[in-house]
């Protein structure tokens, strides 16, 4: 909200219905804003949550780089691939991460050149409570939404979604290198 008005306040010059009249089909800027407001309000839970449950230092960031790094660990190029951005973006995580004490540098087992990053206890703890948290959640919208609907919105969301959309590359998004 901007002075209390929804931030695109844009009326669509084909038809002349206004962000928000439910007279007809939605103007297509909306289906984004729609959908990243839902994003964005999960992520907000799953944090304020995570804080309440020990973990006030997690931040969305944070989240994606520790399941880049995974149960088995990962170089920070690897993780910098997996996440869609430089293997420097994905060091200064690594490096918030291990300052936080979720994950820590190993020496890697199998070349002696290469750090392997790895999630501590801590960062497992922290990922494990966000599965549960993130099921409470979507237990909330089926409770609000009905369980079809929400089975059928997911259904959907895979039909529309490429295989590959997980990669976070906001560096491509943004029109960065």
């Amino acid at each position: 909200m901007v002075d209390e008005k929804k931030v695109n306040q844009v009326v669509d010059s084909r038809n002349g219905v206004e962000h928000g009249d439910t007279s007809g089909d939605a103007p297509g800027y909306e289906l984004p804003l729609l959908l990243f407001a839902g994003f964005r309000s999960l992520i907000d839970q799953l944090h304020a949550e995570l804080a309440r449950q020990g973990h006030p230092d997690v931040r969305p960031a944070h989240g994606f780089a520790m399941q880049a790094i995974g149960l088995d660990g990962a170089t920070a190029a690897t993780v910098g691939r997996r996440l869609g951005v430089s293997k420097q973006a994905a060091g200064k995580t690594v490096d918030r991460l291990t300052a936080l004490g979720y994950a820590e540098r190993t020496a890697d087992p199998t070349d002696a050149r290469r750090k392997l990053v790895r999630l501590t206890p801590h960062g497992l703890d922290a990922l494990a409570r966000s599965a549960r948290i993130f099921d409470e959640l979507r237990a909330r919208w089926s409770a609000t939404l009905g369980p079809g609907r929400l089975r059928a919105l997911e259904t959907d969301l895979r039909t529309v979604t490429p295989p590959d959309a997980f990669t976070l590359d906001a560096e491509g998004w943004l029109g960065g290198p």
